[in-house]
């Protein structure tokens, strides 16, 4: 069995990205499930460079659409492209909900201060 069939078998995978710098120095959390709404920026691949809120989360290849990363199909149009999200970086986090501050705490109580 190949690993992609594999993963459609187990459902839903997590779509997490590493945080930028300023991020990790702030609440202390090294990587963070991306959401929509949240701001990104593109550290690898056609897209490099490129900053943008999320629009839409694909948690089953764990690609995500972001605005201003966009590609022009051979019939005119124009759609999202599908960026793996490993690939990025979250620099703004959407803080909406109050369940992702409540994570954000938790994760930051089980470092060790040092």
């Amino acid at each position: 069995m190949n690993g992609r069939l594999k993963r459609l078998k187990r459902g839903r995978t997590r779509v997490s990205a590493m945080l930028a710098k300023e991020l990790v120095d702030e609440y202390k959390v090294h990587s963070m499930q991306v959401k929509k709404g949240d701001t990104v920026q593109v550290l690898r691949g056609n897209f490099k460079g490129v900053e943008g809120e999320v629009t839409k989360v694909d948690s089953k290849g764990a690609f995500i659409h972001i605005e201003g990363a966009t590609r022009e199909k051979s019939d005119g149009t124009v759609v999202f492209a599908s960026i793996h999200s490993s690939k990025v970086a979250i620099t703004k986090l959407s803080l909406d909900d109050p369940r992702r501050k409540d994570v954000l705490e938790r994760r930051r109580r089980t470092k060790r201060v040092v």
